[in-house]
């Protein structure tokens, strides 16, 4: 049985990781790994294959950046020959970014059945390129494998079969625990001189929040507003630097001295991180899931989340996209007292063995 396991991009690395891993293990299965460099930048590409141990990829297709549609499109063109030409049995996406739908479209095409790892969250709001690609992947998979129940039960309101879908887990879960121990010996709070629990981890790399003037004035004036109540980390995202400096914004930044920019960091650097935090700001997807497992007070700068799990079991706090909000939820999360971590269900880190099987089985 030939699997082809598609990545692209950094949050895509750390869901395939444990996936191939298993597959790997399984007599009469050949995983393939295709990375279509939708995430080119050695800081968030290169060094996650290197940290994580996942294999030299089979296939690179070199995409690079550009707009929305022309990724997408350039993906779709580079990737239907490797296609015909490895013939898989079935194509594995995972996540929601253009990489995933664009495999997925080429696959609906050829005859090729796909299996989506991380189906059924649902944002509702149209307007993230995500839950676009989230959506159109979820109505042309023959395997829906979902991280948590909402995710069922958004697809059986939107007509897909049952028996399409699999409740697995979250996958992203069973990297955590294999890396935490790792985390542990990072030695990157001496790096950066910072002490446990006395600074807040910030990751703010939407198009809603950062590519328009306005967007990027307003999460300016939250990193210098909220640094002054507690010492803020910023590993910067490429593209979120680049929008600041577009709007002139980045002097300010570099100017607060209590708010550290530091370049993207690699996997284990960023969870040890992650571990001592007193608090999250972000407007990342995984950061809400990885901060409920570890009882770190999340923070997320979006008006809705695809993962309510993480609100309703978990530590997440939905704090819209105005500054001054947010600034004021800061201040309610360092009055109260450090939450313990939970786990929703299935969270247990054993996702990627039961998505092996079902593979198999099918």
């Amino acid at each position: 049985m030939r699997i082809l396991l598609v990545a692209g991009a950094r949050p895509n690395f750390m869901k395939i990781k444990p996936v191939h891993e298993q597959l790997a293990r399984l007599e009469g299965v050949e995983p393939l790994l295709l990375h279509t460099g939708q995430h080119y930048d050695r800081r968030m590409s290169e060094v996650f294959f290197q940290e994580l141990g996942i294999p030299e990829p089979d296939v690179n297709l070199g995409v690079g950046s550009g707009s929305h549609t022309r990724q997408t499109a350039e993906i779709m063109l580079r990737f239907e020959p490797v296609l015909a030409e490895l013939a898989p049995d079935i194509v594995v996406v995972v996540g929601d970014v253009n990489s995933t739908l664009a495999c997925t479209l080429v696959c609906a095409k050829s005859g090729v059945p796909v299996a989506h790892v991380e189906a059924g969250l649902r944002s509702r709001n149209w307007e993230m390129p995500e839950e676009v690609n989230r959506v159109l992947t979820d109505r042309l998979a023959e395997l829906l494998f979902t991280p948590s129940r909402d995710g069922d039960e958004n697809l059986l309101q939107e007509g897909i079969p049952a028996k399409q879908i699999h409740f697995v887990g979250n996958v992203m879960v069973d990297t955590l625990d294999a890396f935490a121990p790792v985390a542990r010996k990072s030695a990157v709070l001496d790096d950066l001189s910072i002490k446990p629990r006395a600074y807040g981890l910030v990751t703010l790399h939407r198009p809603a929040n950062v590519d328009s003037r306005e967007g990027a004035e307003n999460i300016t004036e939250l990193l210098l507003q909220g640094s002054q109540r507690l010492p803020l980390v910023f590993p910067i995202h490429p593209r979120t630097r680049g929008r600041l400096e577009e709007h002139g914004l980045w002097p300010q930044l570099e100017a607060a001295e209590s708010l550290r920019l530091v370049e993207p960091l690699g996997y284990v650097d960023f969870l040890r991180l992650m571990q001592k935090a007193r608090l999250a700001i972000t407007d990342s997807g995984g950061i809400q899931e990885e901060t409920t497992v570890l009882g770190i007070p999340c923070l997320t700068f979006r008006a809705e989340t695809e993962r309510p799990v993480t609100i309703s079991e978990g530590t997440n706090r939905l704090v819209g996209t105005d500054a001054a909000t947010a600034l004021d939820a800061i201040d309610d999360a360092l009055a109260a007292p450090m939450p313990e971590g939970r786990r929703p269900e299935l969270w247990d880190g054993q996702a990627a063995g039961r998505i092996a099987e079902i593979l198999v089985r099918r």
